[in-house]
């Protein structure tokens, strides 16, 4: 069975490959790394290295045995384009991918020099969405790298949001989701932050959803912006009936 998750912009969560390693400041309190570790002291096989890169060649076709469509999110637990996964292995997932187009599959990365010089190695199917984390301004080049890469929607995880990105230009982008640290040690995400991105969002027609404010106990703290929820989320015939329920404001992409 695919494992649900209570992350708010999918569905299912999708690991093919765990582990991962540290790049940028975004990862100093990765909420994956916790994970692993804990799982790890309880005894599960697949952690049994804890943090260190895995690949598991027996979920690689899961994705097909599910009949309902789903969202899902490729990796919640690592980096599809880690440099210790082999370009094979991405293949072999963009091929599950690409057969199994009544599923949406949601790509996030915080190598985007990887995912960019590798592009033309994969099938870009419609059910594709490639993203990059960028939690503030000093990584804003990844946007540059992620606008060329041919998915149908192109999107980026503001989160854990620890910085302003001032001027963001949203050229070639679809959607933006937005979020603030949470967990032990999570660094505060200011409000100014929030609405300048989605400023942005509003005045260059980019579909913004606000995940979280984050902190320790961040179901406390919530994930209204000034008094609204915005759960918006890009719209393609690939993915529409997709739509979580009761949490969806669709905008138009732009051709890719």
């Amino acid at each position: 069975m695919p494992k649900e998750t209570s992350i708010e912009w999918t569905n299912t969560t999708w690991n093919p490959v765990t582990g991962c390693t540290k790049v940028s400041q975004g990862c100093k309190h990765c909420y994956a790394e916790r994970m692993a570790k804990r799982l790890q002291a309880m005894g599960m096989e697949r952690y049994r290295d804890g943090f260190k890169v895995t690949l598991h060649e027996d979920l690689v076709d899961l994705p097909r045995q599910w009949k309902r469509p789903r969202l899902v999110f490729v990796n919640s637990m690592s980096d599809l384009f880690h440099p210790d996964v082999p370009i094979e292995f991405v293949q072999r997932v963009f091929k599950t991918m690409n057969d199994c187009p009544d599923h949406v599959f949601q790509i996030l990365t915080k190598r985007s020099e990887r995912v960019a010089s590798v592009a033309d190695q994969f099938t870009w199917t419609d059910n594709i969405w490639m993203g990059v984390s960028v939690e503030d301004e000093h990584v804003m080049h990844r946007i540059d790298d992620l606008r060329s890469v041919p998915a149908i929607v192109r999107f980026l995880s503001c989160e854990p949001l620890i910085g302003p990105l001032p001027n963001l230009n949203l050229e070639g982008i679809h959607w933006v989701i937005a979020g603030g640290e949470s967990g032990p040690k999570s660094r505060p995400m200011k409000p100014e932050w929030v609405r300048e991105i989605h400023e942005a969002c509003k005045s260059q027609e980019v579909a913004f959803f606000f995940k979280q404010w984050g902190g320790v106990r961040k179901h406390v703290t919530g994930r209204e912006l000034d008094g609204k929820t915005y759960d918006e989320f890009p719209t393609h015939r690939s993915w529409a009936p997709l739509a979580p329920a009761n949490k969806l404001t669709a905008l138009p992409v732009a051709s890719a």
